[in-house]
């Protein structure tokens, strides 16, 4: 749960700024886990896709270097596979708490702000939708991405271990497996640098998953419901949107 971190009243001329948090520690290093092991797996993972490419071809131009490049590949997988087993045991533990925040999961109201977003981009509106925690957008990358990546690492295991999958299940499960995986990866990858990335980095420079937090400003623009329900106080939504 979001939670304020209060400031002194204004004095002197000094205005204080009111900063709230966004996301803990341990999910910001989840975050950069995931973030930096996604790109090791990509990069080395396009090298091999495209090998008859002569620039594929320069990286792996000996057997050595081909090994290299696929013990990195299987290294970072296993670093990712650990990542998706946390959260996702992390999650169940606090589902079982209860004490996991329904604020990722969809409902009703994203679609609401869908159509309210339409509104606003055809010019029908002047305002914004006010989004809680996380806009309907957010939540959208969140759950592609969940999927996304679950089936990548189902299917990477499959490729890496061929034998011992095929001793249970039919041998065509491996081509379909190695298309689908890379496929998978290509799509993920051009998600998260031309949608992730644009939005939260280049249309905002939005800090928060570095810091933690979010100003007042920002908390007032790009998540008003959320802002109002911390503080108790309305608040207009600005004609201009984003993704924190």
């Amino acid at each position: 749960m979001s939670a304020v971190n209060s400031a002194a009243p204004t004095t002197r001329g000094v205005q204080v700024v009111r900063l709230f948090t966004r996301f803990t520690r341990g999910q910001r290093w989840e975050h950069w886990l995931l973030f930096g092991s996604f790109v090791v797996l990509f990069l080395t993972g396009i090298v091999q896709k495209y090998r008859t490419e002569s620039w594929s071809q320069s990286i792996l131009s000996t057997p050595d270097r081909l090994e290299l490049i696929r013990n990195i590949h299987h290294i970072a997988a296993i670093v990712l596979t650990l990542e998706v087993l946390y959260h996702l045991g992390h999650g169940i533990y606090l589902m079982a708490r209860r004490k996991l925040s329904h604020a990722i999961f969809p409902e009703w109201q994203d679609v609401k702000d869908a159509g309210h977003m339409i509104k606003y981009l055809l010019f029908l509106t002047k305002k914004l939708p006010k989004y809680g925690k996380f806009n309907f957008e957010q939540k959208l990358t969140y759950w592609f991405l969940f999927f996304s990546i679950g089936l990548m690492v189902i299917t990477g295991f499959i490729i890496w271990f061929p034998i011992q999958v095929t001793s249970l299940l039919p041998g065509s499960i491996i081509p379909a497996a190695k298309l689908t995986h890379s496929t998978e990866a290509i799509v993920a990858g051009i998600f998260v640098l031309i949608w992730h990335l644009y939005h939260v980095v280049l249309e905002r420079l939005n800090l928060s998953m570095f810091t933690g937090r979010l100003n007042e400003d920002d908390m007032r623009k790009y998540h008003a419901a959320e802002y109002e329900r911390l503080t108790g106080e309305a608040t207009d939504t600005p004609d201009q949107g984003g993704q924190a």
